[in-house]
């Protein structure tokens, strides 16, 4: 039966690469195509009306006319759409709506996911993961054996009746279609249980039983689940468990603090890690070539994309540029146009592309999440990248970690603080902290000249954070699991001061 079912759904993929295949081929085309299709949507609600999109024909009146947005711009008419108005960013009634906290700090924000945003956008973009996945791996047959999810959870608006919001995970695992349904492990109550500690037990216990092929979902949360799963079992790794194992599709945070980890729980240089570029606004990109690094731009979704180029003090606003005018190797601020209702919003995260025939990009941080107190303009891809490598050079694991300024005081030069929890420390600490010193020196050559003779910034400064200290501060918060992560990088101290105040840790400075 499930041969049969494989059968099936590779063929359905092979269709769609093909479609999936042409827009990638002619993204400008797809991409126009898009820009006319939304403002035609969305022409009699609210909020076309009062731009007058009946009347908007090409990018740069489309880009004189409305601001470029944040959440907290949409955020009173995103809440009208919650209570039930109907044609106010898109049109119709929006009933479902992705929830996300950006990091752990301020209010949640609540992203509409009309039906057409569900189906062209989300869905769509897990069904391309899986197209681009079956297309270079044609024998891969993860659809005779299960797959599992790590989601998020759902509940109901307390100011409308027909509104449920929920992780981005959650509401796609709820309208999951059914030929995945076939072979999705766990059952999906189990999957949106709210409280979870109670869904990583849950899981670890059925997923034991069962034969997963295929798994999702962000790092820090599978890492929980796997090694309760090893804890349950008495195995030493995962492939004791589902030895048939093929691939893993992670996003969400940068997975290089956590690849070494992964490679202990699937040692086999077969084993497949694909990433992805899917947030509460959107699926926006995918891994497609996986002899490489990078992801293609989806194009064909349901979204219209501009780009903010980034200055030392953030995303240039007034000279953004549509696809055609986008360059290699400049970092931009992705602001995006979509079937959701999203005009001109900025969701915050900052790619460059390494290639623009085809568009291939990567995340390389916040503009939000960076830290430039001193000028040394360091992003989370270079933290990320800076680490892991010296994780790998002192065969030491990572769980988590934060980095904020030591502002420059009378007498005393600037630093950078670095709260990181190990599963195995450096045997010499100190060696450690000098060698992610020298990596971050050669990655980032701001940091690098900030750091020359101690000038402006002398070297980072490294706390041990004992075992478990991320998890019990996002669990003390109500940040467990889904969209929720860890702020790596703060151009304050407000995160790193109270994790610090939170632990109760003397961290001398």
């Amino acid at each position: 039966m499930r041969g049969l079912l494989n059968l099936l759904v590779k063929k359905i993929l092979e269709r769609n690469y093909r479609k999936l295949e042409y827009a990638l081929e002619n993204p400008i085309e797809t991409q126009h195509k898009w820009f006319k299709s939304n403002l035609e949507a969305a022409k009699n609600t609210k909020f076309g009306k009062q731009h007058d999109f009946k009347t908007i024909s090409n990018f740069e009146t489309f880009r004189k006319r409305l601001q470029v947005n944040e959440y907290e711009d949409l955020r009173s008419s995103i809440e009208e759409m919650m209570k039930g108005k109907p044609d106010v960013l898109w049109r119709g009634v929006v009933n479902w709506y992705s929830k996300s906290s950006g990091t752990t700090g301020g209010r949640s924000k609540y992203i509409p996911v009309p039906k057409e945003n569900l189906k062209l956008c989300h869905t769509k973009g897990s069904t391309d993961v899986l197209s681009f996945l079956y297309h270079h791996n044609p024998d891969i047959d993860i659809f005779k054996r299960k797959n599992l999810i790590m989601g998020g959870s759902l509940e109901k608006y307390s100011e409308s009746r027909q509104t449920r919001i929920g992780d981005v995970s959650a509401v796609m695992l709820y309208h999951m279609p059914f030929l995945a349904r076939l072979v999705f492990t766990p059952d999906i109550p189990t999957a949106l249980l709210s409280d979870w500690e109670e869904k990583i037990e849950k899981i670890a216990h059925l997923s034991i039983k069962e034969d997963v092929s295929f798994f999702g979902g962000v790092p820090t949360w599978t890492i929980v689940l796997f090694e309760r799963i090893l804890e349950l079992t008495g195995k030493s790794n995962m492939l004791e468990v589902w030895p048939n194992a093929k691939a893993y599709a992670h996003g969400g945070v940068g997975f290089e603090p956590y690849i070494q980890r992964f490679r202990e729980f699937f040692p086999s240089n077969d084993f497949l890690y694909q990433e992805v570029y899917n947030a509460s606004e959107g699926f926006f990109a995918a891994q497609g070539d996986f002899s490489q690094k990078g992801m293609y731009l989806l194009v064909d979704n349901g979204m219209y994309y501009e780009f903010a180029p980034m200055k030392a003090d953030g995303p240039d606003l007034v000279n953004t540029v549509p696809l055609e005018g986008v360059k290699t190797d400049v970092k931009y601020s992705i602001i995006i146009n979509s079937n959701g209702g999203l005009w001109r919003y900025m969701p915050g995260d900052v790619i460059h592309f390494s290639s623009t025939n085809p568009y291939i990009l990567h995340v390389t941080g916040r503009t939000r999440q960076f830290i430039n107190a001193f000028g040394e303009e360091l992003m989370i891809g270079n933290t990320d990248q800076a680490l892991a490598t010296s994780a790998a050079k002192f065969g030491v694991e990572i769980v988590d970690y934060t980095v904020a300024p030591i502002y420059i005081e009378k007498g005393k030069k600037g630093a950078h603080q670095w709260l990181i929890e190990f599963v195995t420390e450096p045997a010499n600490i100190n060696e450690f902290k000098k060698d992610l010193d020298q990596q971050l020196r050669a990655l980032n050559s701001d940091y690098d000249a900030k750091r020359s003779y101690d000038l402006a910034l002398k070297e980072l400064q490294l706390e041990v954070m004992p075992s478990g200290s991320f998890h019990k501060w996002m669990e003390s918060k109500g940040k467990m699991g889904g969209q929720n992560k860890v702020p790596r990088l703060s151009n304050d101290r407000k995160y790193v001061e109270e994790i610090i105040k939170f632990i109760g840790k003397n961290l001398v400075r």
